[in-house]
């Protein structure tokens, strides 16, 4: 394909329009970088939503990667209390979407909790961990759901915590603390102290070998009884065409994803094991993302929504009592 024309042309146009994207949203922010570190440190200096810690080091699998050719990824700071590169995922994404996510951009969020409680109006979850939250995006939506519940959102980036955790407050939601941390090595926090673990579109972008600690360390903290779910990329099957999984694989290599197709052949029941969920109470569904911005609320004339809501591929599992 490398070497059809036609495929040249249109790959030039994409990887064209996903720089221009990032580029275009760098200069929106970047001129008012420290105007939003200041509004950002005003709501956050007298919380207790934000933990962040001196020294972290970012993980390897992140440190020299500029995911979704965001320079600096999410962990680049370049100055103390910087907000940029949040910013910039927070506007580039609602664009690089098409608005599909909704106007908060949290549809998986909203999807993912209207599911739990729709599938198990029985569950009520006291403390939920959202490992590699970004800035918060899906983990409020959950938040919103069960507000009686103490999340904990961990991620690596501390511009993206920042961000969050003053997204949060401007939005009013309180039941959420950020904090960063190494989703390998989550130590601090108690064996079997979550009722619920979740992660949204966060695991192809973790190396080989993180996943599988990531796993293990989900095992050790979910308690007996516990809800593990991930909305992730889904896996090749031998149902899927040949087109479909080339496609799929496009951003392996031109957008960044250098995780990207690893994630796609990996057995998502076999993670599962590793996190302490046996096979027979394994599950995989399709869960359809929640849109505000869906043109049918703004016309009941319009029937179809012309693929602008997603089909989440969600997997997961409950751990034996």
């Amino acid at each position: 394909m490398s070497k059809d024309p036609v495929y040249q042309m249109w790959a030039a146009l994409r990887r064209s329009t996903m720089e221009m994207r990032q580029q275009n949203g760098r200069a929106v922010v970047l001129r008012q970088a420290k105007e939003l570190a200041q509004k950002t440190h005003q709501i956050n200096k007298n919380a207790q939503n934000l933990h962040l810690k001196d020294n972290f080091e970012v993980p390897a699998y992140l440190k020299h990667v500029d995911n979704h050719l965001m320079p600096g990824s999410y962990h680049t700071e370049y100055f103390n209390g910087d907000v940029a590169n949040a910013a910039n995922y927070d506007s580039g994404i609602f664009v690089t979407t098409a608005g599909m996510l909704g106007r908060l951009t949290d549809g998986g969020g909203k999807a993912i909790a209207k599911w739990v409680q729709d599938t198990y109006p029985e569950f009520k979850p006291k403390k939920i961990l959202d490992i590699g939250c970004g800035l918060g995006h899906n983990t409020l939506p959950i938040a919103v759901a069960y507000p009686e519940a103490e999340i904990i959102a961990i991620d690596a980036g501390a511009p993206m915590l920042r961000y969050g955790a003053a997204r949060a407050s401007a939005l009013g939601v309180k039941n959420v603390t950020f904090v960063q941390m190494d989703a390998e090595n989550m130590a601090e926090m108690a064996d079997a102290s979550f009722d619920w673990v979740q992660t949204t579109m966060f695991l192809h972008e973790t190396g080989g070998k993180a996943i599988h600690n990531i796993f293990g360390e989900i095992k050790r903290l979910l308690a007996p009884g516990g809800l593990n779910l991930h909305i992730e990329q889904p896996q090749y099957t031998p149902e899927m065409s040949y087109y479909e999984q080339f496609m799929r694989d496009w951003d392996a290599f031109y957008n960044a994803e250098p995780y990207w197709g690893h994630m796609h052949d990996l057995a998502p029941s076999a993670l599962m094991q590793e996190a302490g969920v046996s096979e027979n109470d394994f599950m995989q569904v399709g869960v359809k993302a929640v849109n505000d911005l869906d043109d049918k609320k703004q016309d009941s004339k319009i029937t179809e929504d012309f693929g602008r809501t997603p089909i989440w591929n969600v997997f997961g599992g409950w751990k034996k009592p």
